[in-house]
């Protein structure tokens, strides 16, 4: 047999044989195999952007803080050949950019894994479940430190007043209680430890440091007492502790759990394959992701257009409400440019790719929504801000007082109980509930009047905005056409319409419907592309569309005149007969505008709509200033501009196209009836057909950053009047749990004025 001597590093003797060598080749020529493998199991989900560039996007596992996204964007930037390496942290999105072949994100997601972190191509249809089962994981710790909190708690009344107990009884009592709250504080008191740990990891410190500390060694010191047959034992102090602090951190999380929500829905939205034509001239279904610039693709009527791209065969009329927000349709033919997301609704096309899905329109908007969220998760609450004080300041004060007590008694046992008491009576279930309790009161109330509040820091940000921006369509109007010259069109030509209308979803055939009421559908209706419908009724020829199609009136003068949509319907040679249109505003629109501006608030409305539209409908409801034609990232940069004069922003829109600026604004609000994904995006949303809750919304707030001032100041002076009394020795740790619970209970009772403000 030949031994082969190698380094020390593979044999602690220096020698190994030809067969542990071997072994080892294969291992990891093993480990080099799996790896290829899940290189090339990613390489579809690599995009090629029409500079040639590589694009992937990663859903991340593991990563808990702004620590985690800043090493994770730092370590795979300084890779080889990366140009961008972007993590947002309320999605868990990864988006890399190198130069190279598309194997390059095997060796991305090996680095991830190095770092300790999970990585696989990202599914938005993931995050809801693991948000969700974040809530049901917290809520099982709850309901066992509760339960546990009654069983020890009905255990230590007894032996609190147990002077006729004997020692043998009180320590069995000790130990059973033991039994309870060792496993409970293992099980309930996880989402602290692993915060602690985590930050600890870091070099770092959070408010679950010294909640984790208090914890463990109440339940370590309760163990030598029970041990060592002294009188008291404080396993009811740590698992209400935990109680507490857990209630709390559920409702925080409660209404946490939309962000991202908005991210999600326009992923959705997003169309996952597409229809390729060969250069045979046989159409393929391939994921949208494989689409590169130059492709052919065929649209049928009624899907979403996959990416961007230019029409190279057919005409048909166009949803592009998500690009502009307007209803209605406009017809496209060849050589118009369409968006990803817009629909295609009456007639196939073909249309050449422009871009690579990831560069597309919707994946732009879904971009801009995402750096909102990030933008507003950065936002710093007024108990995130108290917090920052707390860690410190407790810290030294547990400190002091141990060393303290050693000085003065010598006794490690006395040093340790007053310490510890000091933890305990610092912990922040008063400052945890502070905020939490207020929301929760302010949302119920706002509830009751038809206001939903879906983000725990919304009504600290609506408290300070100074100004309020609209959308037009859909938010100060009703946002659907109705007919508004009705008393112009006689019986017959309204119930003709209405027969070629009632088949059809375009909005000008919906309010013709709606003003015609229920009735009979035409028999072979045919549809023009970009110009009308047409059908044989009682052997006469009906058109009923744009003028230039019904003939006999010149194109100028169909279309949108005077605010107002119209279009003609001709039966037989009969002369043509104008319907006209328009979008009304909400009942209590103008008052709404009126009472803000009596309160203070500046009040702009930006519109993709035409400039006449526009005009006309901020006279009608008194509002000064205003933008129309404005696309999604216009509306982005008139808000970045009023930041920079120092404005506090409200946006309010309903639109796909309004998503970004309700994500970006300071604070965000949209009526129910708006697309999902600017429901996810606002912070409130506005039920029924009125807009007179954006004022109980901005006062509701204003009366709840009272309240929560109230509690933190309760929270303070409480502190201040407790610390020193267990500073000096004069308080147990199950005295500081009572004290502590009572004051959690002070600042809840506090927040429920809000209720019957």
């Amino acid at each position: 047999m030949v031994e082969i001597v190698l380094d020390d590093e593979f044999c602690p003797s220096g020698q190994t044989t030809a067969q542990d060598l071997a072994r080892m080749q294969s291992e990891k020529a093993r480990n080099l195999s799996e790896r290829e493998k899940a290189a090339e199991a990613l390489t579809p989900y690599v995009q090629t952007k029409a500079s040639g560039e590589q694009s992937i996007d990663l859903m991340i596992s593991g990563a808990h803080c702004a620590g985690c996204m800043a090493k994770i964007e730092r370590e795979i930037s300084a890779l080889e050949g990366i140009l961008l390496a972007r993590m947002n942290l309320s999605t868990m999105r990864l988006n890399v950019q190198w130069r190279g072949g598309p194997d390059k994100a095997g060796a991305i997601v090996a680095r991830l894994e190095d770092l300790g972190y999970g990585a696989k191509p990202f599914n938005m249809e993931l995050d809801p479940l693991v948000q969700r089962d974040q809530a049901t994981s917290l809520l099982k710790a709850m309901a066992v430190a509760g339960a546990a909190t009654a069983l020890i708690m009905t255990m230590s009344v007894g032996i609190w007043d147990g002077s006729e107990m004997s020692k043998v009884t009180r320590q069995t009592m000790h130990w059973i209680s033991a039994a309870i709250a060792i496993p409970t504080v293992a099980y309930s008191g996880q989402p602290f430890f692993r915060s602690a740990w985590g930050a600890l990891k870091n070099k770092m410190t959070n408010m679950d440091v010294p909640i984790s500390l208090a914890v463990l060694l109440a339940v370590a010191l309760s163990i030598y007492e029970t041990i060592h047959g002294n009188p008291h034992a404080y396993f009811d102090a740590a698992v209400m502790l935990l109680f507490l602090l857990l209630i709390g951190r559920f409702l925080d999380m409660r209404l946490r759990q939309k962000t991202g929500e908005s991210a999600q829905r326009l992923a959705a939205m997003q169309a996952s394959t597409a229809s390729l034509i060969k250069e045979d001239g046989s159409v393929m279904s391939v994921p949208a992701s494989m689409i590169k610039p130059g492709d052919a693709l065929l649209v049928a009527a009624g899907e979403r257009i996959p990416v961007d791209g230019e029409i190279i065969k057919g005409s048909s009329d166009i949803d592009t409400s998500i690009a502009t927000g307007e209803t209605l349709p406009r017809a496209a033919n060849i050589g118009d440019k369409l968006y990803s997301g817009m629909i295609n609704l009456s007639a196939p096309l073909t249309i050449k790719a422009l871009a690579v899905s990831g560069d597309s329109f919707l994946s732009e908007i879904s971009r801009l929504v995402e750096a909102g969220e990030q933008k507003k998760s950065k936002f710093v609450r007024i108990a995130d801000k108290a917090a920052r004080l707390y860690v410190p300041v407790v810290h030294t004060l547990a400190a002091l007082t141990f060393v303290g007590w050693m000085l003065y008694s010598g006794d490690l046992r006395t040093a340790s109980l007053n310490a510890i008491a000091v933890l305990i009576i610092t912990c922040p279930c008063a400052l945890g509930l502070a905020v939490p309790a207020v929301q929760v009161v302010a949302s119920g109330r706002l509830f009751k009047k038809g206001v939903l509040i879906k983000s725990g820091d919304a009504l600290e940000r609506l408290a300070k905005v100074d100004t309020i921006v609209f959308d037009k369509t859909g938010t100060l109007t009703l946002g659907s056409l109705q007919l508004s010259n009705l008393g112009d069109i006689s019986k017959d030509a309204l119930e003709t319409a209405a027969l070629l209308s009632r088949a059809s979803r375009h909005p000008v055939a919906r309010a013709v419907a709606a003003a015609a009421g229920s009735g009979p559908v035409a028999d072979n209706i045919k549809e023009v592309a970009g110009q009308g419908v047409e059908a044989n009724i009682s052997g006469k020829l009906v058109k009923f569309g744009a003028a230039s199609y019904v003939g006999g009136i010149s194109a100028e003068t169909g279309g949108q005149t005077n605010a107002q949509t119209e279009s003609w319907i001709r039966i037989g040679r009969a002369a043509p007969v104008c319907f006209k249109f328009k979008d009304t505003p909400r009942m209590d629109a103008k008052t709404t505008i009126t009472d803000l501006r009596k309160h203070g608030y500046n009040v702009e409305l930006l519109t993709g709509d035409k400039k006449s539209i526009a005009r006309q409908t901020a006279q009608l409801l008194g509002i000064d200033t205003w933008q129309a034609e404005v696309s999604p990232t216009d509306k982005l940069a008139r808000l970045d501009e009023l930041k920079s004069q120092g404005h506090l922003t409200l946006m309010i829109g309903d639109g796909i196209n309004d998503a970004p600026a309700l994500a970006s604004a300071y604070a965000s609000a949209s009526p129910a009836g708006a697309a999902d994904v600017s429901r996810a995006a606002a912070d409130v949303i506005l039920q029924g057909d009125k807009l007179s809750g954006v004022i109980t919304a901005v006062n509701t707030a204003k009366d709840a950053q009272k309240r929560v001032v109230e509690n933190l100041s309760l929270a303070v002076l409480y502190n201040m009047i407790a610390v020193p009394i267990a500073v000096l020795g004069f308080v147990n740790p199950m005295i500081a749990a009572l004290a502590m619970s009572g004051s959690s209970m002070l600042v809840t009772l506090n927040a429920l004025r809000l209720k019957f403000h």
